[in-house]
This record gives C-alpha cells, sequence and structure tokens, in this order.
C-alpha cells in the first residue's frame, strides 16, 4: 500500500508558487509593459525582455503552430504533470518532493499558455554580448528546468544511505502526525 508523502502539503504550496510566478510575471510582461507589440526591452546590460511565441516544445522543437501540435502538446504536457503529481504524492524525500513541485508548477504555467494563447510566451533573454547561454525562457521553464536539475543531482550525489535517511526522518515524522 502507498502511503502518501509528508511531504506533499510543502510541495504543492511551492507548485503553487512556481505556478502563479509564473503567471504574473507573463501578465505584467504581456499586459502590463505589452512586450508583445514593443519585441524588445532593455533591462540591463546582460538581460532584455525579449517576446518569442514557442508554439514547440523544449528548444523550440515540433514548432508548428497549428491546431493538433498545440492540442497535442496540451495533451502530452498534462499527461507528464500528471504523472509528476503522482510522482510527488508518493514521494518520501523531501528534496525531491520540492523538485517534483517546481516541475509540476511550472508545467502547469506552461499548459495554461498553451490553452489561453497557443503557445507558450517567452520573455526572459540572459545574454553576454552576442553570447546567449540559455534560448529564450520564462519562469515555468526555469522552474522545469531548476526541478529537473536537483532530481537528476540529488539521484547522482546522494548515497544510498542519505536517502534512507531522508526516507526514515519523512517516515519519524508521518509517525508523529
Amino acid at each position: 500500500m502507498t502511503t502518501r508523502s509528508p511531504h506533499l502539503t510543502l510541495g504543492l504550496a511551492v507548485a503553487a508558487f512556481a505556478f502563479v510566478l509564473d503567471q504574473l510575471t507573463k501578465w505584467v510582461v504581456i499586459d502590463v509593459l505589452s512586450l508583445p507589440r514593443k519585441g524588445q526591452i532593455e533591462i540591463m546590460e546582460i538581460f532584455n525582455l525579449t517576446w518569442a511565441e514557442n508554439c514547440g516544445i523544449s528548444l523550440s522543437l515540433l514548432a508548428n503552430c497549428n491546431d493538433t501540435t498545440r492540442w497535442s502538446l496540451v495533451a502530452l504536457t498534462s499527461v507528464v504533470a500528471g504523472a509528476v503529481l503522482v510522482w510527488m504524492t508518493r514521494e518520501r524525500a523531501k528534496g525531491d518532493v520540492l523538485a517534483l513541485a517546481m516541475i509540476f508548477g511550472g508545467a502547469l504555467g506552461n499548459i495554461v499558455d498553451r490553452v489561453r494563447y497557443g503557445y507558450v510566451a517567452d520573455f526572459a533573454d540572459l545574454h553576454f554580448g552576442d553570447f546567449r547561454p540559455f534560448l529564450i525562457f520564462n519562469v515555468a521553464d526555469a522552474c522545469i528546468t531548476i526541478g529537473v536539475l536537483l532530481l537528476v543531482a540529488r539521484a547522482l550525489l546522494l548515497s544510498d544511505k542519505d536517502a534512507d535517511r531522508d526516507t526514515a526522518a519523512a517516515d519519524t515524522g508521518a509517525a508523529k502526525e
């Protein structure tokens, strides 16, 4: 029998925060600053707000702006987000729950964009001269990337003993409730 994660409430709060922050920044960029009409606003020498409509997935793969692609990506992303949520409800390690929450919140933000606009609204443009270490992104993309990197780092860097300690601490906390 699978038990609920003792860190689920915290995870859902982090996911909600990531989602709200993503949608809030998009509202500011789209509606308050009118970035789609301006195209680009220089904020600092190394950071611009640059409008980009991403109809595809990461790296603009599958970037075909039609209804079939749009709704297929909504469905696919929803399935992935659902799987992440299920994993998050069962995960015992607090660090993994937080990483999964970032992924879940970011995925929800990008799903809302696809449903609402037909594309994901990207705007964050970090650059050093002509060198751009990242494609133009948004808060949801950053949350997803950071969450995945945290999961990979924890999987690669934590020993089984550390993972057992995390699980035991979670079980002890759950027993006190």
